[in-house]
């Protein structure tokens, strides 16, 4: 006999409910408990955890210091939210949503919040005018790209849910959101076959911003999933993933806020390059 839900007439949360952020997880917002930021040496703060959203933005940030930008030289401290650090008082000043990744820039008079990652990697490309072109079309181009990326994220997201999180597997779920996976999957892998990045022949803030996401998913670094969607069938996104895989930022950026991994992979705050270079110093040498 199959088991049918039934919504209650008004919505209760269940505590037994919810898998492995159960612990996590409210109906409310604002802040928990009360706990000042730290605040480092330089003028960019970030605040954050390398899931694929905290990855863009360490990435872009190590991006522009390969280009020489060294105002863009900036602390990263970990926001641990299996241990609910995001709804700290400081935290939730800078981000009221709760959600990593935050930054805050002391360069001016006041400090400028930025929160939401979409929103970082424009404020620094514009910032430092690098990453999203000038012109008017092409700029166009790229935040079409960047905002289809903030949509289409959180159905990756509920895929990896109801396939590697949730406490129970369901039939309906993963297969909903695996066809909506693929569907993205294809999206990309067409738009790749016309262009050598995502918003043309140049790179861009897209790049930075669907790289950790999709280029991670089809290089089998999320959600254990790259057999089970068949990535391998989408020849030019995997061309485009392992592309950018190999730029030296890359690899810098995606191991900033990290705790879990190998050693060489591991940096959960960082001051300075110095901080990167002795954790992937660590690495095998093939």
């Amino acid at each position: 006999m199959s088991y049918e839900y039934v919504p209650p007439k008004v919505w209760t949360m269940d505590q037994e409910n919810g898998g492995q952020w159960a612990s996590i997880n409210r109906p409310d917002s604002g802040a928990r408990h009360q706990k000042e930021l730290a605040v480092g040496k330089h003028p960019i703060q970030l605040h954050s955890l390398a899931t694929p959203n905290g990855q863009k933005v360490t990435i872009m940030l190590e991006e522009l210091l390969a280009k020489g930008v060294t105002a863009a030289e900036y602390d990263a401290y970990l926001i641990n939210i299996g241990e609910s650090e995001q709804f700290s008082s400081g935290f939730v000043d800078i981000n009221p949503n709760s959600k990593i990744p935050a930054l805050s820039d002391h360069s001016g008079a006041t400090p400028v919040r930025v929160f939401e990652s979409g929103a970082i990697l424009v404020y620094l490309a514009d910032k430092f005018g690098h990453f999203l072109p000038t012109d008017f079309a092409q700029r166009t181009e790229v935040l079409n790209w960047l905002f289809w990326l903030q949509g289409a994220a959180p159905y990756l997201g509920g895929f990896g849910h109801f396939y590697a999180y949730a406490p129970e597997k369901f039939e309906y779920p993963i297969n909903r959101f695996a066809m909506e996976a693929k569907r993205q999957l294809d999206v990309l892998d067409k738009q790749l076959a016309k262009h050598a990045f995502i918003a043309g022949d140049e790179y861009t803030i897209a790049d930075m911003a669907i790289w950790p996401w999709y280029g991670s998913l089809v290089l089998g670094h999320l959600y254990d999933a790259a057999e089970f969607l068949d990535v391998a069938s989408y020849s030019n996104l995997v061309r485009w993933a392992n592309t950018i895989a190999q730029r030296q930022a890359v690899k810098r950026g995606r191991i900033v806020n990290r705790t879990w991994g190998e050693e060489w992979e591991q940096l959960p705050n960082r001051h300075s390059a110095a901080d990167i270079d002795e954790v992937l110093s660590k690495q095998p040498k093939i």
